[in-house]
């Protein structure tokens, strides 16, 4: 199983996306452990020796990721963080995530086919949490293509995230980096609330996770209130298709897919981690939720590829709270089979499939402001390589 290396100067390393939209508790690294798939629906089997290799490093906090009509890949930054503080003038995310602080240092950059890193877009929102949280950073949340236009969301902006001149939005990349607001998402959020907030555990701007396009219109999922709303680019209309919260209660959904007219959306659930304690859940159009598959654990990214089968990345598992080494790559067929294809990786935030048919992983994507420490894997999905680690069932 590939193995990626602890960074040893990292402490209390976890996610602020999940610190943000759980259950308030201290987090702190016990070590990475031998990654077990959880078993409740579907089939585990052996694991698969593919290649895994870095394919790009540099980024500061890399979240989703998406190839773009050039062959290239671009990718969302969380960046920095930042020292602006909103107190006192703008409602705050209580103790101990918040009050955060804010600055304009996130970014989107593009990878060329040889791994070489740019800067697409930069000086955008991104805010940190309160330092005895570790100062865990969000910021540009996820990418997407309409045609040739470039797209982003925002997790990290707003009076709540200590930027008050941006808001959590969709916005517009132009080719020469320069970006504007599209859809106001907090305004949205503020003014169609969910039906099952958590009171003591509430973000008014959000944390938007992430961004699937469908024909020509958006659709993104927020974790804190539990949603999944369409954006229109171009009108910036938008629209609620389901209240997650709900049916399900605060189950902190965070990555969304769109496969043959319905939407899957994979859920993290509140700390501490109970292992098979996250699903995928199955939403069609009109907005109705249901249960699709059980038995996962810590989901960040879904991903289909051309033959129809489903790729879950997992952050975290066999571990209480979130732990370096311990992310995991799952593979589903339709008929249930379930695959490991990669294990070991350092708090993994997205993934997208290329299309060379190779995985591309955001690993090192989440943590304090360290710049430069993280990096895009490259899954060779045709080829099997040797692994660091091999399953004991091996």
């Amino acid at each position: 199983m590939v193995h990626v290396s602890r960074f040893a100067l990292v402490s209390g390393v976890a996610l602020a996306l999940i610190i943000a939209s759980c259950q308030k508790e201290d987090v702190t690294p016990t070590g990475p452990v031998e990654a077990t798939a959880s078993n409740s629906l579907l089939k585990v089997t052996t694991s698969t020796p593919y290649a895994v290799s870095v394919f790009a490093s540099g980024f500061n906090n890399p979240r989703g990721l998406r190839f773009g009509p050039d062959g290239e890949l671009y990718v969302a930054e969380g960046g920095l963080g930042g020292s602006i503080s909103t107190v006192g003038q703008y409602v705050q995310v209580v103790p101990p995530v918040g009050p955060y602080t804010g600055g304009m240092t996130g970014r989107i950059s593009r990878v060329s086919r040889s791994g070489n890193r740019t800067t697409v877009a930069e000086n955008l929102p991104s805010s940190q949490t309160s330092a005895a949280q570790g100062s865990l950073v969000s910021g540009v949340a996820d990418v997407e293509f309409v045609g040739n236009t470039l797209y982003a969301i925002l997790a990290g902006a707003g009076g709540s995230h200590g930027i008050l001149s941006v808001p959590n939005s969709v916005i517009r990349v132009r080719s020469n980096g320069h970006w504007s607001v599209v859809a106001n998402l907090s305004a949205f959020q503020m003014s169609h609330p969910v039906a099952n907030p958590e009171p003591d555990d509430f973000e008014p701007d959000g944390t938007w996770y992430s961004m699937v396009r469908v024909h020509d219109e958006l659709f993104a999922v927020e974790p804190n209130h539990g949603e999944l709303d369409r954006i229109d680019p171009r009108d910036g209309k938008i629209r609620r298709i389901a209240d997650i919260s709900a049916s399900q209660g605060h189950i902190v959904p965070t990555a969304v897919a769109y496969h043959l007219g319905q939407f899957y959306v994979g859920n993290l659930n509140p700390f501490p981690i109970v292992e098979g304690g996250s699903s995928i859940y199955k939403i069609n159009p009109g907005g109705h939720v249901e249960v699709w598959a059980k038995g996962f654990t810590t989901i960040l990214g879904l991903e289909f590829d051309s033959k129809g089968r489903l790729y879950v990345l997992e952050n975290t598992t066999g571990n209480p709270f979130p732990t370096p080494g311990t992310g995991v790559i799952l593979r589903l067929s339709e008929s249930g089979k379930r695959d490991t294809i990669a294990t070991g990786l350092f708090l993994p935030t997205a993934m997208t499939i290329g299309p060379d048919g190779k995985l591309y992983v955001s690993n090192k994507g989440f943590g304090p402001p360290i710049p430069g420490f993280g990096e895009v894997l490259q899954i060779d999905l045709h080829n099997a390589g040797e692994w660091v680690r091999r399953d004991e069932n091996n």
